[in-house]
């Protein structure tokens, strides 16, 4: 017992040596309710563990916490973890990026199972609005992710011709576009990489079999492939005649994938359901261009040239006589 208390009261300390800069012994002592001998020995003893506690003498002396590169890890109390938790649940489903989502599979493998329930009550209390990703549940994402750092199957319910279908995978990676979150797994019953989006995703969970992880492609290049050209009927290149950043800039990731080729071009690789909207995405970019694939979508390049030119020769043209025009 005595022990326990041992334990408990140097992890008080530690506490406290967080919160704020520097303590006095006697400071110390008082939040602790013990001698100041005793403050010394648990010092001692936060030292041991690899803490920098640094002591000093005189007026405007006493402990503080030392930075480090071998500090160990941060120590949370209830509340702090829960917060800790319920912040990045939210900035994972709100699309603040994948640090979260990797921050927190952190935290729940060392999450007391006695704060998880309360995790969960409190997310769901957390909402958000604006051109965010399409709303995901955390739990799923902590699942998935979960299910890929420990390679382990997971099995969901999948649309398929309209009609949820169960899906075993092998989880590979987790990817954020601007839009949404995806999983990149390989599916056993289809035999090849798939590429999922969680927001349509149900009955999610994790299983007990482990696999060997395969070879693998590159997650978010396979992804963005997909989503910006290999589902749709119709895909194109096109060499655009400015600077990837500019270019990157206009176009949303999960539009088109934009690759630098030069200092001041770039090749854009998008798809659609017609070639003319394929077409006239690039022409809005307002920059020079050319047609690198495919041979067909050169006729539609020159017919509408020719259409816009005829416009603009139309719009351009005097008023013939007995026109009537509206007088300023």
């Amino acid at each position: 017992m005595d022990e326990r208390r041992t334990t408990e009261r140097v992890l008080t300390l530690l506490g406290l040596l967080q919160q704020r800069r520097a303590w006095s012994g006697p400071e110390l002592a008082d939040r602790l309710g013990v001698t100041a001998r005793t403050v010394r020995r648990d010092v001692e003893r936060l030292r041991t563990l690899g803490y920098p506690v640094h002591a000093a003498l005189g007026v405007g002396g006493g402990y503080r916490l030392g930075r480090g590169q071998d500090l160990p890890p941060l120590l949370l109390d209830d509340e702090e973890a829960i917060a800790t938790a319920v912040s990045l649940l939210a900035g994972a489903a709100a699309g603040s990026g994948d640090a979260a989502l990797r921050a927190l599979t952190k935290l729940d493998q060392v999450l007391p199972t006695r704060l998880r329930h309360e995790v969960r009550t409190l997310s769901g209390s957390v909402e958000f609005f604006g051109a965010g990703r399409t709303p995901v549940d955390p739990e799923v994402l902590i699942t998935l992710a979960g299910a890929c750092r420990d390679e382990v199957e997971a099995g969901f319910d999948y649309p398929s011709g309209g009609t949820p279908r169960p899906r075993r995978v092998e989880p590979h990676r987790l990817v954020a576009s601007d839009r949404r979150w995806y999983l990149l797994a390989y599916d056993l019953d289809r035999d090849d990489w798939r590429t999922f989006r969680v927001d349509r995703m149900t009955a999610v969970a994790a299983r007990t079999w482990r696999f060997r992880p395969r070879p693998a492609p590159d997650a978010a290049q396979y992804v963005q492939e997909g989503v910006t050209s290999r589902v749709y009927a119709h895909r194109a290149r096109f060499l655009v005649h400015a600077p990837a950043d500019t270019v990157r800039a206009q176009v949303p990731s999960s539009a088109a994938v934009v690759s630098e080729r030069g200092e001041d071009r770039c090749e854009v690789v998008s798809g659609a359901a017609s070639l003319d909207r394929v077409l006239l995405h690039v022409l809005l970019l307002g920059h020079e261009f050319e047609l690198l694939d495919p041979p067909e979508l050169q006729a539609r390049c020159l017919a509408l040239a020719e259409k816009l030119r005829s416009v603009a020769v139309s719009a351009a043209a005097p008023p013939r006589p007995g026109d009537e025009r509206a007088e300023a």
